[in-house]
């Protein structure tokens, strides 16, 4: 491959990361049907019929954003749980990661948590069964710390533990003295560490 051809993709990929990254800010303030196609190519800088050339229409481009990310939660949290033998170990990291994609992330969870109805069926299907695997990789990890508790229980803890890690960083933006994203870290890895070990 030339490096022409290099540079090429290399700059289509930094545009389609713009692009979801734009997209997931304008569809977390004003709502997936509250964005069009203009509002969409003035924040990255093109003319709105130009996002075609990425994406098929504007459902698509929010199946790219939920998807990606569901696929990176996936992916992330097998990879920080990897062969760790240790159950308190390997579920500090789960917290650990998923705390700092809720804080990364934070527009991301506002997108899925109101638009994903407005899903294609065939993305909102992936979207559901990539969140289930997720589910399952805390579940596996909590049965080893808690033995004795069934999977309906521990699927309750997990979810709560998710409620409780994703809606903290959208509620500290409103804070007039917003405490720095260490501290907002620290404190929701010490509450999620409590929640589930209780």
């Amino acid at each position: 491959m030339t490096r022409a051809a290099t540079d090429r993709d290399r700059a289509k990929a930094d545009r389609h990361a713009a692009i979801l990254e734009e997209a997931a800010r304008l569809f977390a303030e004003r709502g997936f049907s509250g964005v069009s196609l203009e509002d969409l190519g003035s924040a990255v800088g093109v003319s709105g019929p130009a996002l075609y050339r990425h994406f098929a229409n504007k459902q698509a481009l929010l199946g790219a954003i939920l998807v990606e990310v569901s696929e990176r939660l996936l992916s992330g949290g097998r990879e920080v749980v990897g062969d760790t033998t240790d159950a308190d170990a390997a579920l500090a990291a789960l917290i650990a990661f998923h705390v700092d994609f809720a804080i990364a992330d934070s527009d991301v969870i506002r997108v899925q948590d109101r638009d994903l109805a407005s899903l294609a069926e065939d993305d909102r299907h992936t979207v559901r069964r990539l969140q289930r695997e997720y589910v399952e990789l805390w579940i596996e990890q909590l049965s080893r710390l808690h033995p004795d508790r069934d999977s309906a229980d521990l699927r309750v803890r997990a979810h709560a533990c998710f409620g409780l890690i994703n809606s903290t960083p959208h509620s500290v933006r409103a804070l007039r003295s917003r405490p720095a994203d260490a501290d907002v870290r620290r404190i929701l890895h010490s509450l999620a560490t409590a929640a589930l070990h209780a």
